[in-house]
């Protein structure tokens, strides 16, 4: 989604990207409605049929203070922590699209994450968008909740006089905004998460401090530090790391030296730019090597 930000900047003044809200989109996919959507997937009849039984014949019932209500049946809601329940969604929402006649918007969707891109010359359909959004959980037993759906207005570096288009009824309007955990400003600097990584885990560094005051060894807490802590630093750093700034990476370094000084991690290992690389390196060779990957259509491969 970045990627199609920028490369939308350089011929519009701003885009403008519609975050939107379903209210309780898992709990409240209607399982008829599911299963036509995946009888029309090319998939063996064995795997439907599974999916079939797997939806039906569920029932639930309450018991408070020694009463039992009356058993109802379940007919909507997919598992949200299942293997299957993401999928589930992603296969329900596969016909939600932007309007036809605004070919240059797009929509971008993350299981019930929903984002529209609509540059500026194309700012007349916004509203358009959001109706055609709101009509599509009518009959998907999905309510959008304008409330908690905002916008944001992302500039290019040159200022513009006309990047400040009229609000949406319903819809407020942002400045920043987190996007599947990774927060971003308006002017597409991501200062604020690398402000919020660092605020969180020099506050957690104090759990590691307890582990080693118990007798948790160096190596073992060496181990907990990369596969916890250091992992959650470099989550998605390939789609953000473009966009950090070199004040950004220096106090990320510096946090890692921090740890290395408090022998949580050692002097020789990687950097976070040399683990940032070698994350970017092995993104680039899946995507060159699988002709199916989602990012394949943006690398040209000779």
């Amino acid at each position: 989604m970045l990627h199609s930000i920028t490369q939308l900047l350089p011929s519009n003044p701003y885009v403008v990207v519609l975050a939107l809200d379903f209210s309780k989109a898992f709990d409240t996919v209607r399982h008829a409605t599911l299963l036509q959507k995946v009888a029309q997937l090319d998939l063996p009849d064995p795997v439907y049929n599974w999916l079939a039984n797997f939806f039906s014949e569920s029932s639930h019932c309450v018991r408070y203070g020694g009463e039992v209500s009356t058993i109802l049946d379940i007919n909507a809601s997919v598992i949200q922590g299942s293997a299957l329940g993401p999928v589930s969604y992603v296969v329900n929402a596969g016909d939600l699209t932007t309007v036809t006649v605004t070919p240059n918007n797009q929509m971008h969707k993350y299981a019930d994450d929903t984002y529209i891109l609509v540059p500026a010359s194309n700012i007349h359909s916004r509203k358009t968008e959001v109706d055609h959004v709101a009509d599509w959980p009518q009959t998907n037993n999905l309510i959008l909740n304008r409330e908690k759906s905002v916008e944001i207005v992302f500039m290019g570096k040159r200022k513009h006089l006309d990047c400040n288009p009229a609000e949406l009824p319903g819809i407020s309007r942002v400045t920043v905004i987190t996007i599947l955990g990774v927060t971003v400003n308006n002017h597409l600097s991501v200062s604020g998460h690398v402000t919020g990584i660092i605020n969180k885990y020099t506050q957690t560094l104090y759990a590691l401090k307890v582990l080693r005051s118990q007798g948790m060894s160096a190596d073992s807490l060496a181990v907990i530090f990369k596969s916890v802590w250091l992992a959650k630093i470099l989550y998605a750093s390939p789609a953000w790391w473009g966009f950090a700034n070199s004040s950004d990476k220096d106090r990320l370094e510096a946090f890692l030296r921090r740890c290395a000084r408090l022998q949580l991690y050692r002097q020789c290992d990687p950097t976070v730019n040399q683990l940032v690389e070698d994350m970017e390196e092995k993104l680039f060779t899946s995507v060159i090597n699988n002709k199916k990957y989602v990012l394949c259509n943006m690398v040209s491969v000779p």
